[in-house]
């Protein structure tokens, strides 16, 4: 069995600043699971650091396409590469964000050795791009940009887009009032929201993410698929939401398919979590469920 890595990706250049002269706190995700205790209580590899740019959005105004793209697309490459590397010695990544954004990373990585697929998991749907709305906040496009919808210096890095196929996605518990679900099933895309998710189960998605034609696939977890009842800290905290007792079981399926063949962490926000519980309640679940999927542990 691969051993786990945890390779932390501090990026929030993907999110809007959450209020006049600050900056997105996601980018302490990566510490604050750390204090927890996460990569002591995995007997993981500590992979280290990929240092992000400057968030800076200088004078960008609605309009202006994605704000800090410059700087996703620098740090989309780096972060590949540092994956690449892991994956090229039998690694397992463990990617702590950091912001939506980091998706992109990992599935440049993946597109540049062939076809895999991506279990979205995400309270919503991140499917804005140019042919439906204004865009401007990465982390809320990743779905798109990943799928080559949106602006070329983000969605065709390496002339590689899309980076992952409509069909090799499963998008797996947003919220039932989702925006972009008509859009969604125009496109025939496999969606599970989360009124489906509690009626199926995980095993519909994962089936289909172990039968197509793919090499293998990518979790991508916003942890505001949670609750803002168990999980407020984040940035967008909307109504619904799986409790743990739903994610754990489904994200802990996941892992242990032998197509999985790395997860990213995203968005939660410890500038919101001043006490630190509920980053010790996050990294405990995770933990829980990293060890049911790797029994060696």
């Amino acid at each position: 069995m691969r051993r786990l890595a945890v390779l932390d990706a501090p990026s929030n250049l993907g999110l809007r600043p959450p209020s006049p002269g600050t900056v997105p706190g996601c980018y302490k995700l990566a510490g604050a699971l750390r204090d927890a205790g996460f990569v002591t209580a995995l007997k993981a590899e500590d992979a280290g650091y990929v240092t992000p740019p400057r968030y800076d959005r200088h004078e960008w105004q609605l309009g202006d396409g994605v704000f800090n793209a410059e700087g996703i697309a620098t740090y989309t490459v780096k972060l590949a590469d540092r994956i690449g590397k892991l994956l090229d010695s039998e690694r397992f990544p463990v990617v702590l964000g950091g912001d939506c954004s980091i998706l992109l990373g990992a599935m440049l990585e993946l597109r540049r050795r062939g076809r895999f697929g991506v279990a979205y998991l995400d309270g919503h749907a991140d499917l804005r791009h140019p042919g439906n709305d204004s865009v401007g906040a990465a982390a809320g496009e990743g779905l798109a940009l990943i799928t080559g919808r949106g602006q070329a210096d983000l969605t065709d890095l390496e002339g590689l887009r899309p980076y992952v196929r409509d069909t090799d996605l499963a998008v797996i518990g947003i919220r039932d009032d989702d925006v972009y679900i008509p859009e969604m099933a125009e496109l025939d895309l496999a969606v599970w929201a989360e009124g489906r998710l509690r009626a199926e189960g995980i095993d519909p998605a994962l089936s289909m993410l172990e039968t197509q034609e793919l090499q293998g696939f990518w979790i991508h977890l916003d942890v505001d698929i949670l609750s803002p009842k168990v999980m407020p800290a984040v940035d967008s905290p909307d109504p619904g939401g799986l409790s743990y007792d739903e994610l754990i079981p489904a994200l802990t399926k996941l892992l242990a398919s032998p197509k999985c063949v790395g997860i990213n962490v995203a968005i939660f926000d410890p500038d919101l979590d001043p006490d630190g519980h509920l980053a010790k309640e996050l990294t405990d679940n995770l933990i829980n469920a990293i060890a049911q999927s790797h029994p060696a542990l």
